[in-house]
């Protein structure tokens, strides 16, 4: 009642103490529950049962410190530049991406640096570490080691001898009706044949231009004599250029018994060959008559914690969690990825994994992907142009000389 408002005799004021008094226990009380904390995952599909594990044993270790509502929503790891820089502030607390993302992400201004800098150094493989700093500073935590391609073989055709040159393999696949499979017209696979021929091609300073040399007319390999390699491999009847997907598919019909590829196809192609089913190292192949090891770019996959965060506390904390040695191991368990943490890599378990121990193998004769993009579409052009044999006859240094003014152009073409 409003009367009751103005009143001020001593029965009232010791029942305005005693509600006082019970509001400070109310205000007590509310200071201890504990904190409301909403974060989201980004990750692809296939982890999602894997990771819930992971959230699950780090609510049972949090548990009292905060109200947790963990949320995986799903997407695309080749996608997540994109979905991130198009709404960072929508943008999830957390995402899982390859390495090669990593610079756009901090241009973008949505990586928040680990905060855990040299515990979480320590704890990885060097180049794991590399690839997600810039100018020394760690921005992501790295979770896996095999973002790379490599050789699958069918064993029932191809020995260890037959795998070790590109030659090799195409003489007994052409001999057997069959082939070995390529993405050539990805200039991800594309670069395998120039990595080791001193040719040169990587990232300006400025983070979006390219600079490259696959045209030069000077040293022992030229940019022409790797256009004719290119010329000669894409005609052998025993190659065939196709998307990595045929790949799969054709493995399990037996018209491929080889394949360059990498451990995401690993279950599939197991399954397809069975016994026979072998993997390893790249092999050479033959330009201007000198045996070339083919390279690869590599990579790795790694968690970053959006600078717009509402709880950038507890999201380092949920990413330092994911990827540390027992949930890499875990994640290598359930989902045959190659951990990044060195203690983890170092199992016997992970040696055993043939797409692994292939991946970790070729890692020696690989570089970090490090592109902007005005590279690729230049390389699928080149590639086309190849594949069909050059059929308007372009004198090939013509050829390169366009390949490599497309892929250092300012601006996509």
């Amino acid at each position: 009642m409003l009367a009751g408002c103005g009143n001020t005799g001593v029965g009232d004021t010791a029942g305005t103490e005693a509600a006082a008094g019970n509001m400070g226990q109310e205000d007590e009380s509310k200071q201890t529950e504990p904190e409301k904390v909403a974060l989201r995952i980004w990750v692809e599909e296939a982890n999602i049962e894997n990771l819930q594990k992971m959230i699950d044993s780090f609510e049972q270790k949090y548990a009292g410190q905060a109200d947790f509502d963990i949320t995986i929503e799903v997407s695309g790891d080749a996608d997540t530049r994109k979905n991130v820089l198009g709404d960072v502030h929508n943008a999830a607390d957390i995402f899982s991406m390859p390495d090669d993302q990593l610079y756009s992400l901090i241009a973008g201004g949505a990586l928040s640096p680990v905060v855990n800098q040299e515990e979480v150094k320590a704890a990885n493989l060097e180049d794991a570490v590399n690839a997600a700093s810039y100018n020394g500073t760690l921005y992501a935590y790295p979770y896996s080691a095999d973002n790379g391609y490599f050789l699958y073989y069918n064993k029932e055709y191809l020995s260890e001898a037959d795998v070790q040159t590109l030659d090799g393999i195409m003489a007994v696949a052409a001999e057997n009706g069959k082939k070995i499979s390529m993405e050539l017209t990805s200039g991800w696979y594309l670069y395998s044949f120039y990595g080791n021929t001193g040719l040169e091609f990587g990232i300006n300073d400025d983070g979006v231009t390219n600079y490259c040399t696959w045209n030069s007319s000077e040293g022992s390999i030229k940019g022409v004599d790797v256009a004719q390699a290119l010329l000669d491999i894409t005609a052998n009847p025993g190659f065939i250029a196709q998307p990595d997907s045929d790949f799969v598919e054709a493995a399990k019909s037996g018209d491929c018994i080889a394949g360059i590829s990498g451990v995401w196809n690993a279950v599939s192609i197991q399954e397809a060959w069975g016994s026979g089913y072998g993997a390893c190292k790249l092999p050479t192949y033959t330009c201007n008559g000198q045996q070339i090891q083919m390279s690869s770019f590599k990579g790795y996959k790694m968690f970053g914690v959006n600078t717009y965060s509402a709880h950038p506390e507890w999201a380092h904390k949920l990413a330092d969690w994911i990827t540390n040695e027992e949930n890499q191991t875990l994640r290598f368990e359930e989902r045959s990825q190659g951990p990044s943490n060195k203690n983890a890599a170092a199992s016997d378990a992970v040696g055993k994994v043939p797409a692994i121990a292939a991946v970790i193998d070729q890692s020696q004769y690989g570089t970090l992907q490090r592109v902007g993009n005005s590279y690729w579409d230049a390389c699928t052009n080149f590639v086309n142009t190849i594949i069909n044999g050059n059929p308007d006859n372009i004198q090939l240094q013509e050829l390169v000389d366009k390949l490599v003014e497309g892929i250092c152009a300012s601006v996509v073409q």
